[in-house]
């Protein structure tokens, strides 16, 4: 029993990784440069990663991609904001469905941009008024990326949902919960 869960951790951890470096890929490497950041669909890999691993996993999965995407695209002052949001942005998806594009996850992709929205926005001002900018001034600035960060949370969603209905047609998701990758190429083959 106790191999079984420690085999179970060790996947885990593993398709945390792997998602990490997706999302860190997707976030750094894929992106729009705008006034104070950039737009980037990693998104779509976190919400994807959320809905195929349990909660924990995930949520470390969005922090530390999105927030070594950051730190490595030289806006450091934006990690442990991102680390913060994108954990947020996680914990709204489900895994415990047995598809990936489901009511629930359907439904966490409106609150999952509010959350980037509205922590960005805040996250935005307050950097801005820690640098000196009268709070005022700040807040404006910061409503400045509003429609960006917008539009990066519905593409990432649109990116979500054609993955997510591709993956779930592949039956991907029984695959991870299973663990039976190995297994399942060797019945194919059969």
């Amino acid at each position: 029993m106790e191999r079984k869960k420690s085999q179970e951790h060790l996947k885990n951890l593993i398709l945390a990784a792997l998602f990490a470096a997706m999302v860190y890929i997707m976030t750094a490497f894929v992106h729009i440069p705008t006034h104070q950041g950039y737009v980037h669909i990693g998104d779509g890999i976190i919400y994807l990663a959320a809905a195929l691993l349990p909660t924990p996993y995930a949520i470390g999965s969005a922090a530390v991609g999105a927030g070594l995407s950051d730190y490595l695209s030289g806006y450091p002052h934006w990690v442990l904001p991102t680390m913060i949001i994108k954990a947020l942005t996680a914990a709204v998806f489900t895994h415990k469905k047995e598809t990936i594009i489901n009511k629930r996850n359907l439904i966490g992709i409106a609150p999952a941009i509010i959350i980037c929205v509205g922590g960005y926005f805040l996250a935005g001002a307050l950097l801005k008024w820690v640098a000196g900018s009268d709070l005022s001034v700040a807040m404006i600035v910061s409503l400045a990326d509003i429609p960006s960060n917008i539009i990066q949370g519905v593409g990432s969603a649109v990116l979500f949902v054609l993955l997510g209905t591709a993956l779930d047609k592949s039956g991907v998701k029984r695959l991870v919960a299973t663990g039976s990758f190995a297994k399942q190429k060797v019945t194919e083959a059969k």
